[in-house]
């Protein structure tokens, strides 16, 4: 029990850090740098983080659960590809994003039975998903790009509305954010994602069904990935089979950085949204500052190693305190 307690601690303690640490890098970054702290600087940090947003808001459920999906970026590219793929061939663009949205489904769920049915770690099997679903996107478009799309589409991806900083995008992220915190923090369904996290075992002689549970969890990371496809295509207005290369690590660093451990069973969905504009605003600093591509992904593995480390390092800070003051 008392376990259980510090680990339902420790998202608290972190969430005010990260607050903490994004509040400092924004006053730094608007003191030291020009053009940060405007509307249109803004408006491409939310614009930039869209795709990480949402694929961050289902792969928080993965990776509470213990798991862990590689492949986000590939499903990305592989939905993005059949939705360009499908309109050049007439579809109309409703049924060309209805079908990228089903791919992504599709990609999830196959990711989940791996893992689940077959009982293959979640690693393993979607770093293989991740070549293979990249590769399924290379043999449907190959070098080929599409880029003709409906402008009524394709401004939505990067638009704002009139002349504020606020993308076109962003209510669709606050809906999944409101729909996935809610899930998170106030439903069963949430619950039983922190009780597997913390204990399958335990969550199964609790009478949760874990095998399904994660399939759901992973099917939901899939389709997020496709919003994601539909998202990045209408953005960039390309669809081509290297869409999203990389992303799946900044999603994992921006969760990791938002307070959610690795090994499971903890996390939060306001830490995660914390993590990812703390990501975003360090990126747009950097490149307002003109530092060079290879640097800011320098930086990035730094943010990194630090999301897994710190909540670490700040659990056994608190036991050590917890320690002594039972000894005083």
């Amino acid at each position: 029990m008392s376990k259980f307690l510090k680990l339902s601690a420790l998202p608290r303690s972190w969430d005010t850090a990260i607050l903490g640490l994004l509040a400092m890098v924004l006053i730094l970054a608007s003191t030291t740098t020009e053009g940060f702290l405007t509307s249109l600087n803004f408006s491409y940090i939310f614009s930039n983080t869209s795709e990480i947003t949402i694929m961050a808001f289902a792969m928080t459920f993965l990776i509470i659960t213990g798991e862990i999906d590689l492949s986000i970026a590939s499903i990305l590219a592989l939905g993005s590809s059949m939705l360009g793929w499908s309109y050049q061939k007439g579809a109309p663009i409703w049924l060309a994003i209805i079908i990228c949205l089903v791919v992504g489904t599709v990609c999830g769920f196959i990711n989940g039975f791996l893992v689940t049915k077959v009982g293959l770690g979640s690693l393993a099997v979607t770093i293989g998903t991740l070549a293979l679903y990249r590769g399924i996107a290379n043999g449907i478009l190959g070098e080929n790009t599409v880029n003709e799309f409906p402008e009524a589409y394709t401004s939505f991806g990067f638009d704002t509305f009139g002349t504020s900083f606020m993308p076109k995008t962003m209510p669709l992220i606050i809906f999944f954010g409101l729909l996935f915190g809610f899930l998170l923090h106030r439903t069963p369904f949430g619950r039983r994602t922190l009780a597997i996290g913390q204990s399958p075992e335990a969550a199964r002689f609790a009478g949760i069904n874990v095998v399904r549970h994660k399939i759901i969890v992973f099917t939901f990371t899939g389709f997020m990935s496709g919003v994601a496809g539909v998202i990045y295509t209408f953005r960039f207005s390309t669809a081509q089979a290297d869409n999203g290369v990389g992303l799946e690590l900044l999603v994992i660093s921006a969760i990791l950085l938002g307070g959610v451990s690795i090994f499971g069973g903890v996390g939060t969905m306001w830490g995660v949204v914390a993590g990812v504009l703390l990501a975003g605003s360090v990126e747009s600093w950097l490149t307002l500052r003109e530092i060079n591509a290879q640097w800011r992904t320098i930086v990035t593995g730094i943010l990194l190693l630090i999301s897994v480390a710190a909540p670490v390092l700040v659990a056994k800070g608190k036991e050590r305190r917890e320690h002594k003051a039972l000894k005083s």
